[in-house]
């Protein structure tokens, strides 16, 4: 279990969309996003899956909002991204992200990345899912946005077939 890491908004989102939130609980001790991914999350508005995020929030157990500070944008990146970043950095921890300019700029400096694809890969090692095909699937159905290249990728990691099984 990786004790710290600092997420961005989109994996938190694609996560809570299909109910599956409760895997960044089980998989790390603690993460921290900015105030600023907070305020772009929008929890007073509804959304599928906004309901767990809330309660994650409002518990303030595995999940913590964290004051980033003045900050200037970076690297052509969004606010959010930037103080996720600039937290990482901060804590020494890895960052989750899956925006492809956001890791890039975080490799660049230094940080170690984690995306949403590989939570699935540890959430079926560590028998928390049955299948990684069926999550990036109903990720998928939701709107986020993986390449068939990247759901190959993963699925042979996990040593599933994500050909065989339609949408």
């Amino acid at each position: 279990m990786i004790q710290l890491v600092v997420s961005d908004a989109g994996p938190l989102v694609a996560l809570s969309r299909v109910r599956r939130l409760s895997l960044l609980e089980a998989l790390f001790e603690t993460v921290i996003i900015p105030r600023v991914v907070l305020d772009e999350l929008k929890i007073d508005e509804y959304r599928p899956g906004i309901e767990d995020l809330s309660l994650a929030i409002e518990k303030n157990s595995w999940l913590k909002v964290e004051e980033q500070g003045e900050l200037t944008p970076f690297g052509g990146l969004d606010a959010g991204e930037c103080a996720a970043i600039v937290l990482a950095e901060r804590h020494q921890c890895p960052l989750l992200v899956d925006e492809r300019k956001g890791r890039a700029v975080a490799r660049k400096r230094g940080v170690d990345i984690i995306g949403t694809g590989r939570v699935l890969l540890e959430a079926k090692d560590h028998q928390l899912i049955p299948s990684v095909s069926t999550v990036l699937r109903e990720l998928r159905k939701q709107g986020y946005r993986f390449s068939d290249r990247l759901c190959q990728r993963l699925t042979e990691h996990a040593n599933e077939d994500f050909t065989s099984h339609p949408d």
